[in-house]
């Protein structure tokens, strides 16, 4: 790495000696007042207060007062800490390097994300070729002075000419939706469709409009923490005004649906995505649109898998052939094909079986399906190739599916029927072709690639790795690093190690630890130790700037993949969910105490963070074992389990938490709940939480209760804070200056808390 000017004055922070403890930190003592009311509710028979209801309505003049207070207090602790400075300033310096994302094409152009560095907003640019020029197609930081308007999602038409894009307005779920000629000198259209959650936009093949999804407009109450119910697909028609936007599918029967629609490759159909809540597991319907360059939208729909039973994701589909990855039957996933005219499950055919690894993902590209497998918590891509002969069924237009011959394929030059059960290539369908030579342990993020394209454009990253673009070559399989970042940072002095511990049940759980070389193993090192461990979703490998300062920072940082998470498929999520969601804090302390155990840290010294479900799993074992932490730092956290459900998008957590409003439910999730089981007269470790005012899926009413009530029990001298960030959401969007301020933050705390020391590097 180039040595800076300014690295050679800076003084990096390294743990100097001594294993005082870290309840003996001075912290302010004057907490703001925080009024207890006399709210009590019963559940179930059982009365539980609720002291502080008044914090969850975040617009009462109460509230306001209480939050500019804290945000007050937290400022001037921060304030006193010398090395903020110079943490803000190293974080601005590593974080300042071009970044780009994996292309998608459509039209023959290619669409592109660039940040240079230190933007607020990532900028869109297009292609009209290979060989053409980039240019500037939407650039969000001219939306909002100070990058509080972010670009959540977009799609192109078929035939590349417009974008259509979503806005998102300080971080908040909501979006908007607006529509761009992409031609150069591309101007906005007129069109402008609101009340938008939860959507993505997919565009019909004739490049006339786009399905998206979205709830009716709140007409009482609190937009920002009102239940959403009633999810509804729509089409927009460009040029029409959104009062004529034509409802495609909805379920007033069913107020928790989610649904999702999304145009296959081919323009046939739409295939509708049925979710309930976060339940990954879901129904999938369709709608045959008989035409592309004519589509019939309003076609009935076709409930194809009609049980909630197992997971079921569109892969591709070849005529009327469906690729559908499921973990039905195959708790690891595989790849089923489905013959739309005889859908019946005795008739699917597995055309890539399960594993040892857990199969998280699928796409189609070119001619083969490309399977993202998890390795012990890191990707490996491998190909399934099958036959080009089989690519257009000749059903006459119009003529429903069930009028077919049952479970018959259709080539290109007849309409006999080509084998028995309608699968190419025989038993199976699709052979393996390798694997996608990757740099090493790492994540491939994205993966961009249609059928019948002959390349496909994808991201890997790694603790050690920058996000690097690769494009591969379909037909020769020639691999090659499409764009790389250059980052003020030496990889080359740290290392990542992946360990397996045991948990309290004896489960074997696997842990990532990325530390400098030679490390000393005296229990001596400042460790960041972070997990999420929920919904099916995986921690894997990833840089990170912010991580990047924390190891020059004499830092180690540690990533536990605990169950509750989809590292392992289908079984690794459900061993920590519902009333089995004890054994991921149980893996999450198993970790820290194989950390200590090992030497790697020691109690004063280790630090503890997660953010949503992961600011749930820091507030839980920090109550359960708050003398096995040094720092805890628990952000837009689900602190209240009683009460989560009761706002905007949180009754759809209950597929993995439960409900207070069962009776069973009630007893595990009180056992844990955060806010629940703070007792009064405890010394807990100094805490600095994270929350924003526009949190419009975890409400910041959750932190609110959880520090004021942990501000009132504390019993020692450790700092309890609590930051909260103005114009920003759960997370998504967040611009970059708030991005580095709020990292700057964060590791000045643990400067502080983990009596880490000012040395020269």
């Amino acid at each position: 790495m180039r040595r800076h000017s300014f690295y050679s004055s800076l003084l990096l922070l390294a743990i100097v000696g001594g294993t005082s403890s870290a309840q003996t930190q001075t912290s302010p003592t004057n907490y703001p007042a925080a009024a207890r009311g006399t709210q009590v509710d019963v559940y179930h028979g059982v009365s539980i207060a609720d002291p502080y209801r008044w914090l969850e309505d975040t617009d009462s003049p109460e509230t306001k007062a209480w939050v500019g207070a804290e945000n007050k207090l937290t400022d001037s602790f921060l304030a006193t800490i010398p090395e903020r400075t110079a943490i803000k300033n190293r974080l601005t310096e590593i974080w300042n390097y071009a970044r780009y994302s994996a292309p998608f094409k459509e039209g023959g152009r290619y669409f592109y994300f660039q940040n240079t560095g230190l933007q607020n907003q990532s900028v869109l640019y297009v292609q009209d070729g290979k060989g053409a020029a980039p240019r500037v197609l939407l650039d969000p930081n001219l939306l909002s002075p100070d990058g509080t308007v972010a670009l959540s999602g977009q799609a192109a038409s078929d035939d590349g000419h417009y974008l259509a894009y979503s806005i998102s307005t300080s971080g908040s779920d909501w979006q908007e939706l607006h529509v761009r000629d992409a031609n150069i000198g591309g101007r906005d259209l007129p069109d402008t469709v609101k009340w938008v959650k939860f959507s993505g936009i997919s565009w019909t093949h004739d490049n006339k409009g786009f399905f998206y999804s979205r709830y009716d407009e709140p007409t009482s109450g609190n937009k920002m923490t009102n239940v959403n119910r009633n999810h509804k697909i729509y089409y927009h028609r460009l040029g029409r005004p959104q009062s004529r936007d034509e409802l495609i599918y909805d379920r007033p029967d069913q107020p928790d649906w989610l649904l999702f629609g999304n145009v296959t490759d081919d323009g046939q159909y739409l295939i509708i995505t049925v979710a309930q809540g976060t339940d990954v597991r879901n129904r999938l319907y369709f709608i045959d649109l008989d035409n592309p360059g004519k589509p019939q939208i309003n076609n009935p729909v076709v409930r194809l898998i009609d049980k909630l039973d197992a997971e079921y994701e569109f892969v591709g589909n070849r005529a009327t052939m469906f690729y559908v990855r499921t973990d039905r039957n195959a708790p690891k996933g595989r790849v089923v094909a489905i013959s739309i005219d005889n859908p019946r499950e005795e008739r699917w055919n597995t055309i890539i079986a399960e594993g040892r690894d857990a199969l998280v993902s699928a796409t189609t590209a070119g001619d083969d399906i490309v399977a993202n497998y998890l390795q012990d918590a890191h990707s490996t891509i491998r190909f399934f190739t099958g036959s080009r002969d089989i690519r257009r069924d000749q059903r006459p237009r119009g003529q429903p599916p069930q009028q077919r011959n049952p479970g018959a394929v259709y080539d290109d030059t007849s309409t006999a029927p080509i084998v028995g059960r309608g699968l190419p290539m025989g038993a199976g369908g699709f052979t393996p072709r390798g694997e996608l030579p990757l740099p090493g342990i790492g994540t491939v993020n994205e993966i961009h690639g249609k059928q019948g394209d002959d390349e496909m454009f994808y991201s890997f990253t790694s603790f050690l790795y920058p996000t690097t673009i690769y494009r591969f070559d379909l037909k020769s399989r020639r691999n090659e690093v499409f764009r790389a970042p250059k980052v003020s940072f030496d990889p080359s002095r740290y290392e990542t190690r992946q360990v397996f511990f045991a948990s309290k049940d004896g489960t074997r759980v696997p842990m990532f630890i990325t530390a400098k070389k030679g490390l000393q193993l005296d229990g001596n090192n400042p460790t960041l130790l972070y997990a999420y461990g929920g919904f099916n979703i995986s921690s894997t490998p990833s840089f990170s700037s912010a991580n990047a300062e924390w190891l020059e920072m004499g830092g180690i940082y540690a990533l536990a993949n605990i169950r509750g998470g989809g590292e392992y498929g289908k079984d690794w999520h459900e061993g920590g969910m519902l009333a089995k969601k004890q054994n991921v804090f149980d893996d999450f302390i198993s970790a820290a105490e194989y950390l200590i155990k090992e030497k790697y840290t020691s109690t004063p010294k280790l630090a503890i963070r997660g953010g949503s479900n992961g600011g749930l799993l820091v507030g839980a074992v920090m109550t359960q074992r708050p003398e096995l932490f040094g720092a805890a730092l628990p952000e837009v956290g689900v602190m209240d389990m009683l009460r989560f459900q009761k706002f905007t998008i949180g009754w759809a957590w209950t597929s993995d938490y439960g409900s207070s409003d069962n009776a069973e439910q009630f007893n595990y999730l009180r056992a844990y709940s955060p806010l629940h089981n703070i007792k009064p007269g405890t010394c807990y470790p100094p805490t600095l939480a994270f929350t924003a005012d526009h949190d419009d899926r975890v409400v910041p009413g959750h932190t609110f209760k959880y520090i004021a009530t942990l501000q009132a029990a504390q019993n020692c001298a450790n700092p309890v804070l609590v930051r909260i960030e103005t114009k920003a959401g759960h997370g998504a969007g967040k611009p970059t200056t708030k991005q580095i301020d709020e990292a700057a933050d964060r590791f000045a705390f643990l400067a502080r808390a983990l009596r880490m020391k000012p040395v020269q590097q």
